[in-house]
Parts: C-alpha cells; structure tokens; sequence
C-alpha cells in the first residue's frame, strides 16, 4: 500500500496510490495521513479498501510530506562505508547521530532553497523509515514490529554550516526546504528485500549517486534499536538511514548545488522525487 497527500502546503489531503498509479482519495476513511493512522489497525483497515471505489484524483497536483505532522527526523550519518571514504571519515563502529529540524521538511517535488549565505549546498538521497508504534528500548530481534514503512528522503545538505562553522551537524542539516520527503509512504509489507534496495540521484539528468542499501553498514533493524536506546520514537517519527557514495562534497573537485539546478532521485518500490533549485528570497524567510 502506497498512502500519499496531496495539495497546497497546509491544506495536504489523504490519498493512496492505485495499482494503475491512479490516486484516490481517502478524505472520506480519514482525515489525515497522520502519525495516529500509521498503527497496524488502521493501516489493515485502509489497505481493506478497493480503490476503485475511491474518487480519484484529477489533475495536475502538488504532493506533499507522505506524514503530517512528522516529530522528528533522526539521521544515520556515514552509514554507507563508500560514502565514509569519500568523506575523508573512518567508518564508525556505531552509528553516527544527527537531527534535521522539522521545519525542513518539504514536498518530494517542492523547490529545494540554497539558504543565505550558503556555500556548498549538496544532495544526498536516502532510504527513509517511518516509525508506527512507540518504541522506547527494543531489542533488536523485535524493531520491525515498529516500523510502519518506507519513504525517499533528500537529505539536503549545506557543507560549509555543517562542517565548517564549528559545533554540529544539525545547522547544515535543517534549513529550509531541506528534508523532501516522498512522494509516498510505502507499507512495510511491500517491501520485500529491504538491504537489496537501488538508490539514485542525479543532477541536471547526470547520475550523481547510484547505491544499493546492501552495502549500509548498519541495518534497518539494528538502527531502529539502536535509536530507541536513545531517544523514545513516536509514531510517525522518520529515521533516515544514510546515503551512498556520490555526494558532491566527494568530488574531484567538489561541486555544489546552484540555482537553476534539477535533483532527480529514486529508490527500488520508493517512486521518484524531482526538486528545482532556487535562491533564497526574503519573502520566502
């Protein structure tokens, strides 16, 4: 089941996408895709429904953020040991931690902003989980009973606040428009091999990154317990678990996002994202 919103910012309404790649909307079953809707009652009952029933969605329309209401946004650091050696970095022997802000986040095909007085903004395309139950110290052998399903994730990121301005991660990580997210919420059912999953991103139609999730270093079920060792997931939480090789700060020479600039990325069973780059402007502050 491939559950989706649609429409402008703030007014998203729930759909799910049909087997003919239809969209339907499900305005009438629930008011939202929201974190209370992603436990495994509600999701059986909405995977029950015959989309032909639905009223499909006409038109062209925005998609939004697959989740309203997301609390937080946890990311998994250099958890690709290629992505690792690019970055100049050792490959960690746990994972490495970091939050983007939830003001970041953004619809899959939204315009992903270079903030003021950024320097070295880059893609990154990951593999998001999002949590369906609370989980609060679980075993290992138990964390795919928290997970609820899958998403893409551009993990956008500003190299110069991040590793440059000293302190951590998190002001490169969190600016404006850069967590897209989507365009849909795949229910974990449907993903049959998660650690054989193709990941790509490209610029301007030039293949930047093209990984394969069997070469994480840390797996979806050992970074959803690792997690909540720290930190209690709620539902509706996303866990981005890192990126592959390819990222422009891994250049020879490095190269950066720029305005007029076109992102495209995939995963295996995920859907396709497709961001323009633009300038910050003040009224977009």
């Amino acid at each position: 089941m491939k559950l989706l919103r649609y429409g402008p910012p703030g007014l998203e309404k729930p759909a799910l996408l049909a087997d003919d790649g239809s969209m339907r909307d499900l305005s009438q079953h629930v008011l939202d895709i929201s974190p209370r809707m992603l436990g495994p009652k509600v999701l059986d009952e909405l995977r029950a429904l015959d989309p032909a029933t639905l009223p499909k969605v006409e038109g062209d329309v925005r998609i939004g953020p697959p989740i309203a209401a997301i609390g937080k946004i946890v990311c998994v650091g250099l958890n690709y040991a290629d992505h690792a050696k690019e970055s100049n970095l050792p490959v960690p022997g746990e994972p490495v931690l970091f939050m983007k802000a939830t003001s970041a986040i953004c619809g899959p095909n939204d315009a992903v902003i270079i903030p003021r007085g950024a320097q070295k903004t880059d893609w990154e395309v990951e593999l998001g989980i999002v949590i369906g139950r609370r989980a609060q110290y679980i075993e290992r052998k138990h964390a795919m009973d928290y997970v609820a399903g899958y998403c893409i994730v551009n993990d956008v990121s500003e190299r110069d606040f991040q590793h440059e301005r000293g302190g951590s991660w998190d002001k490169g990580k969190g600016c404006d428009t850069f967590a897209p997210i989507g365009p849909w919420l795949v229910s974990a059912d449907e993903v049959n091999d998660l650690h054989n999953l193709d990941l790509c991103l490209s610029v301007n139609d030039e293949v930047r990154q093209r990984g394969n999730t069997s070469t994480m270093i840390f797996s979806i079920d050992e970074i959803v317990s690792y997690v909540s060792q720290f930190m209690t997931l709620n539902p509706g939480d996303v866990i981005c678990t890192g990126t592959p090789p390819g990222v422009g700060a891994g250049m020879q020479p490095p190269q950066f996002l720029k305005p007029g600039d076109r992102m495209r990325l995939s995963i295996s069973g995920l859907g396709e994202q497709c961001q323009d780059v633009v300038t910050w402007r003040p009224t977009e502050a």
